[in-house]
């Protein structure tokens, strides 16, 4: 199959990290793929070894030129988040009877309606008038967003087993955008209530939020025990090291950096919330926390911190549950079946 994937972005988060990814299994799979959109650089050091096309796209114009260009040539034009949605309906006018038969699938990767400010209405009519059929990363995301959809949960990698918690170091790992709804904060604070000496806080992330959290770190009393590391290429080495990974984000649609850590066989703290119920909490519910409760998070850390027996059995059951519902191979034949139907 000949699939275009478009996003409008220069950057390389969660949702480009999800485009790669797919598109790199399409590609692994036989299908002739191109994506449009991303940080140009890190799309191409992901998806150049698999023969994926990248094409930039910062702006919703780029996105309606790059799609244009492409689509007569696709079976299929998949776009991920509401810019590229308008970006690709643009193009399919504009292409006339060239483009007339070749759907729009979208993926819908955040648990809100389409668009927003006083525009939300039109804007969101105009992103939807020519998707055939969308999907959504998590059943928690089909509840809270506009039309029907086909839940297709994301897959990762499969990963060699981790190390053991006798081989880890006493870090426990937050892995996010360092934005408001994040709720960052709220691991700073179950961290200075951790009663474990030696073990340390990474943060690897970046965004507006990392002056003022790095402030908070500093009148909690516990800037010494924490670092912040900036955006990482190396999550997966970093999983690899750490003990416990903390997710304290309330509204996450699924949460990559949860299933990269399942994959990796580290234990996960989650707020029980969002996606979160959907990959760790089938796991186990003794691992989730309320929203916002930095208490509650610093009791389950505890909990791990204190019982290396535990970590290996959450650690254990986390990378079955994974293997079992999170591959990659699962969202590839899922997604194909989407396609597959939106041309029927």
């Amino acid at each position: 199959m000949r699939i275009l994937h478009a996003i409008r972005s220069d950057g390389f988060a969660g949702v480009e990290r999800h485009v790669t990814r797919l598109a790199a299994a399409q590609a692994a799979r036989g299908d002739r793929v191109a994506v449009v959109g991303g940080d140009p650089d890190r799309m191409r050091a992901v998806l150049d070894d698999y023969g994926v096309l990248t094409l930039p796209a910062m702006t919703v114009s780029d996105v309606a030129r790059q799609v244009r260009s492409a689509m007569a040539g696709a079976d299929v034009v998949h776009t991920h988040m509401t810019a590229a949605e308008l970006g690709a309906t643009a193009a399919a006018w504009a292409g006339g009877r060239r483009t007339l038969g070749v759907p729009i699938v979208t993926t819908r990767h955040f648990a809100r309606p389409r668009g927003s400010g006083p525009l939300r209405r039109p804007t969101a009519a105009l992103a939807r008038s020519r998707v055939r059929t969308q999907i959504a990363i998590s059943s928690y995301v089909a509840q809270h967003i506009d039309g029907e959809s086909v839940v297709v949960h994301p897959g990762v990698d499969r990963q060699p087993d981790g190390p053991r918690s006798g081989e880890r170091e006493p870090v426990v790992l937050v892995v996010q955008r360092l934005e408001p709804e994040k709720a960052t904060d709220v691991a700073l604070r179950a961290f200075a209530e951790l009663p474990a000496p030696g073990w340390r806080l990474l943060v690897a992330g970046n965004g507006s939020q990392r002056a003022p959290l790095e402030a908070l770190a500093a009148r909690l009393g516990i800037a010494g025990s924490v670092q912040f590391l900036g955006a990482r290429d190396d999550v997966e080495a970093l999983m690899r090291r750490a003990a416990v990974l903390l997710a304290p984000c309330p509204v996450e649609g699924l949460g990559l950096a949860v299933l990269e850590a399942m994959a990796a066989g580290l234990p996960v703290v989650a707020s029980a919330a969002g996606g979160h119920l959907e990959t760790i909490g089938a796991v186990s519910r003794d691992v989730l926390f309320p929203p916002g409760e930095a208490g509650a998070a610093a009791t389950v850390l505890a909990a791990l911190t204190a019982d290396p027996a535990r970590r290996d059995d959450l650690a254990d059951a986390g990378l079955a549950c994974q293997r079992d519902r999170f591959t990659l191979e699962a969202q590839v034949a899922a997604t194909d079946a989407v396609y597959r139907g939106a041309l029927r």
